[in-house]
């Protein structure tokens, strides 16, 4: 029996917004915004580090130059010791902006120095460093701004080399080149900025087309996915998703050759099946005719023929049950099975299906007083026949048949027995067909048939059979079926 297939279901909003989130071109995106964001970061780093150590290292190494080249050319007229006032003089004239830059400079001699009126004072660690003999520089912040400080032991003029105790230390701001350096990040930073932009549209023009190709193949193959087998992708250019639109191409051939081939099998073999049955009624039937005519005189016969007579007529009567059984399965196959509906009583045609087989003394029945519904009475007669008989034959009693609505308004019937059960390992595989949980019984009744005849016309209605185990023992099957199908007559 042949279904169209369900149509896609769709998936919640946050689901659906999960997924995108998780998607290729996200993904992409991110990746190249971050790979062009830490390229950005670190060349910003880098130059920012590099021209602000350049900048310093000059502006310190001209600071102490041109603070030697002025002691060079004032300290000799200085006289040693230097009292208080010549401190200030020396300080007063290497001061100033002439020659370099805006820097404070003090003076000092053992205990003494020049007067200091700057807002920031001479790190000591740097003092120390100085009157230790060593010119030094040293960088600071005071004030909420950089400051740089930088000392020289001035020597003796009486003995050339030799330390004459006298230090003059130079004091300058670094706003300048903070400035300098602040601009240059400022600039980086807006490389880097512009560099993530420009990556964002690179990254949507190559996941545009890197993406376009995998969307094409991913709707190519949910196509091919709902039964369009002559779904095929362009192919273009010979690269790796070029290749790969071959395969699938490839792929797509293949899967549709072997599917029209096991679907023409499968045709031909109902249709064989189809044919054999229908060509099989005509002889039954006059075979029957036969049989129940010497049914009546084999009580007239010798022992042997008489046994031999009814062994041929319950192998007939059983081949015709088998041969019906398959024309139906072959018009469910087939979809040639109508569905004729019409409003009837469940209850009075539960019972008139166990009357018409007289099963009405061996099944106990909790039937409504009335239930309407609205279904095909021959289909609906052939399921519950097809449940009473397996639990009868196969089950133990008491059978009771239980029919009722369900809270959510569908027709429930249940059949149980007390008999053994269904092993669990049987379970999936009842409602298939040519089956029998009874493996020991090959040669029963059945024909392995009716369950599966019993869950299509249930599924022609919009419902199911289900199988399970009792706690009590004995196997149920449950029928649940719309109450309310409406369906045209065919």
């Amino acid at each position: 029996m042949t279904t169209e297939p369900l149509p896609p279901r769709r998936l919640p909003r946050k689901v659906r917004l999960r997924r995108a989130a998780a998607g290729l071109r996200p993904r992409l995106l991110v990746a190249f915004v971050a790979v062009a964001a830490l390229s950005a970061l670190a060349t910003a780093a880098l130059t920012y580090r590099a021209a602000t150590n350049s900048t310093l290292d000059l502006t310190q190494d001209t600071t102490l130059d041109e603070l030697r080249r002025r002691i060079d050319v004032l300290a000799p007229a200085l006289p040693f010791p230097p009292t208080q006032g010549e401190l200030d003089i020396l300080a007063g004239e290497l001061s100033g902006t002439g020659g370099f830059r805006d820097w404070r400079v003090m003076a000092a001699y053992g205990t003494e120095h020049s007067q200091w009126t700057q807002p920031v004072a001479v790190p000591s660690a740097l003092q120390a460093t100085v009157r230790g003999g060593h010119a030094a520089f040293q960088r600071f912040s005071a004030g909420g701004h950089p400051w740089l400080a930088a000392g020289v032991p001035v020597t003796s003029a009486a003995a050339p080399g030799a330390p004459s105790g006298l230090t003059v230390y130079a004091v300058l701001p670094l706003d300048r080149e903070q400035s300098a350096a602040d601009a240059l990040l400022a600039g980086a930073a807006g490389a880097g900025a512009f560099a993530a932009v420009l990556a964002a549209g690179l990254a949507l023009l190559a996941a545009r087309q890197v993406l376009r190709p995998v969307r094409a193949l991913g709707d190519a193959a949910h196509a091919l996915a709902q039964g369009e087998l002559d779904t095929r992708l362009s192919v273009t250019g010979h690269d790796e998703l070029a290749q790969l639109s071959k395969t699938f191409n490839h792929t797509a051939r293949t899967l549709q050759g072997t599917i029209e081939e096991l679907r023409a099998v499968e045709s031909q073999g109902r249709q064989f099946a189809a044919d054999v049955s229908h060509e099989l009624r005509t002889p039954l039937a006059a075979m029957l005719a036969v049989t129940d005519i010497l049914d009546e005189d084999a009580e007239h016969l010798p022992p042997d023929t008489a046994t031999a007579l009814r062994m041929i007529s319950t192998e007939t009567t059983r081949l015709t049950r088998l041969v019906n059984d398959l024309i139906e399965i072959s018009r469910l196959d087939a979809g040639a099975a109508p569905l004729r509906t019409e409003s009837i009583d469940a209850a009075v045609a539960v019972r008139e299906t166990l009357d018409l087989r007289g099963w009405s003394d061996q099944v106990d029945l909790d039937l409504p007083a009335a239930l309407p519904v609205r279904l095909d009475p021959r289909r609906f007669d052939v399921i519950v026949a097809n449940l009473v008989g397996n639990a009868l034959r196969h089950g133990r009693p008491p059978v009771r048949l239980t029919l009722r609505e369900a809270a959510d308004g569908d027709l429930l019937l249940t059949v149980t027995d007390r008999g053994a059960g269904i092993p669990p390992a049987e379970l999936p595989y009842l409602f298939d067909r040519f089956y029998k949980a009874d493996r020991a019984r090959r040669r029963s009744e059945g024909s392995g048939l009716g369950l599966a005849i019993a869950q299509e016309n249930a599924r022609l209605h919009g419902g199911l059979i289900e199988a399970a185990n009792s706690p009590r023992g004995g196997a149920v099957f449950t029928l649940v079926l719309p109450r309310g199908i409406l369906t045209e007559e065919k």
